[in-house]
């Protein structure tokens, strides 16, 4: 991993990347401690103000801090990809191992269900689960979820059906060892890199994905700060004020720029082909 990081490190790209992705995660997570207002603190008399000292960023439509609230947007944001990518992941894995290992009629079925999930559009096919299931951030986690698994499910069998019948498995096998022993020892180490690089590239789609959803008014719900529902009230108050869109844009393009970077890099690091 230190050699992996070191590689990404020395490409200018991955560089880049790797500090956009650690500067977006921690803001995240120092949130609370480096805030300068309360998110929803409503101010009405400073309503749609520009960057000033006491507002370093302006102020919305309510005169809340932008500042404050990008930082609790991207609280959101990186919560929420990171828990869709690393659910989706693991169920995608189990999936796509077991249908590598399954009869048939099981892997047929098991397919089957991931070309119905990936023949409609991510965006739409969220639409049409948030309208069933109602907005909400629960909700959201789960949604786009559903959506992810099969990318992760077709990566882990494929690699799977590569590795199971390579020799040191057979000789695996002819020492005694156990179903599970061979998939979680051996099995796995072997699959999840490929599965790590898809891991870190749908984190800014999930970003996205999540932000478009908030923008349409089917995702995060107020009170909570979404970089979608910013961008929305931004757009409706434009004439007035430019700051609302300028900040929720500006943060959502670099979380999503520094995690593509990052995950470039870490593809062309892992990958030896690419790599020479």
């Amino acid at each position: 991993m230190r050699e992996v990081l070191w590689r990404v490190w020395k490409s200018p790209s991955g560089r880049l990347g790797l500090i956009a992705a650690l500067i977006v995660v921690l803001s995240g997570i120092a949130a609370p401690l480096i805030a300068t207002h309360m998110p929803n603190q409503i101010d009405v008399a400073a309503r749609l103000t520009p960057p000033s000292a006491s507002h370093w960023f302006g102020t919305d439509h309510l005169g809340r801090d932008l500042y404050s609230r990008s930082l609790y947007g991207t609280r959101i944001a990186v919560s929420v990809a990171l828990a869709v990518t690393a659910t989706a992941l693991v169920l995608g894995v189990l999936l796509g191992v077991t249908a590598a290992y399954a009869p048939p009629a099981i892997e047929r079925a098991i397919l089957a269900c991931f070309d119905i999930v990936s023949s409609f559009p991510s965006l739409i096919l969220a639409l049409a689960l948030v309208a069933v299931l109602g907005p909400g951030l629960l909700n959201i986690i789960l949604l786009v979820t559903v959506v992810f698994i099969p990318q992760f499910g077709r990566v882990a069998r494929a690699q799977t059906l590569t590795v199971k019948e390579r020799p040191f498995l057979e000789a695996e096998r002819a020492l005694g060892a156990s179903g599970p022993r061979i998939m979680l020892v051996h099995v796995l180490p072997n699959i999840i890199g490929p599965i790590v690089v898809l891991a870190s590239m749908n984190v800014p789609v999930v970003i996205t994905l999540e932000a478009g959803l908030s923008f349409l008014g089917v995702g995060i719900r107020p009170p909570l700060a979404s970089w979608g529902s910013m961008l929305f009230d931004g757009f409706t108050y434009l004439n007035q004020s430019v700051w609302p869109v300028l900040v929720a844009g500006g943060m959502l393009t670099l979380a999503t720029l520094g995690f593509t970077l990052f995950g470039e890099a870490l593809r062309d690091a892992i990958d030896p082909k690419l790599r020479r």
